[in-house]
């Protein structure tokens, strides 16, 4: 069995839990898919559970990925997330709640300001990072919006996240790929793979 010990990780601590965050359309459920066969590759157990919501109308979608030597309940308890990729700026602060104090988080900067905000009925905040940094200080927060039109395609988020976790587990590049290849239909790979070098590249 590899290692997939991140830094900051104990090595008695045999499971390892990821929660994904965004909204609808953004690809969440395919992300969880694609790491969920990586981990069962590299011969770990694997539990995942998935929250739909709204997901074709933009709305909240997250799923939880655990994955270790044994692991027996696919849900993450709060503040128990040693990994946290939220696809959309919002929802990094929204769930910042379930990251353990030392865990990593990475969010893109997308900001999907839903069609309640345009009511004033609820404000999408405009200090949204500074406030995650004051929860959350080594939150690390990337430039997706640019890296989406340098890839060439607005629905490629889920691979970027897939390439920067890739760079925090010591499982190998290539073993990602493989996987992120045959989920994807043929004619999106180079643009897919394109994609996740893409998000190695941020750290």
């Amino acid at each position: 069995m590899q290692s997939a010990q991140f830094p900051g990780r104990e090595n008695n601590m045999t499971n390892t839990n990821i929660l994904l965050v965004g909204v609808g359309g953004q690809g969440i459920l395919l992300a969880s898919e694609v790491m969920s066969e990586v981990f069962r590759r590299a011969g770990f157990d694997v539990k995942k559970s998935e929250v739909h919501g709204m997901a074709q109308r933009g709305g909240v979608v997250s799923s939880h990925v655990r994955f270790g030597e044994k692991v027996y309940s696919p849900m993450i308890e709060e503040g128990d997330a040693d990994i946290m990729l939220s696809f959309e700026l919002m929802e990094a602060l929204r769930w910042e709640h379930y990251l353990k104090p030392d865990a990593f988080l990475a969010t893109s900067n997308v900001r999907m300001v839903p069609p309640i905000c345009n009511s004033g009925t609820i404000i999408y905040p405009d200090d949204t990072c500074e406030q995650l940094k004051k929860v959350h200080p080594q939150a690390r927060v990337l430039d997706i919006e640019n890296t989406l039109q340098e890839v060439g395609n607005s629905k490629v988020t889920n691979v970027i996240m897939l390439g920067v976790l890739s760079t925090i587990l010591k499982i190998a590049e290539n073993d990602w790929l493989d996987v992120v290849k045959e989920a994807v239909p043929p004619k999106l790979i180079d643009v897919n793979v394109k994609a996740f070098t893409a998000g190695r590249a941020f750290l």
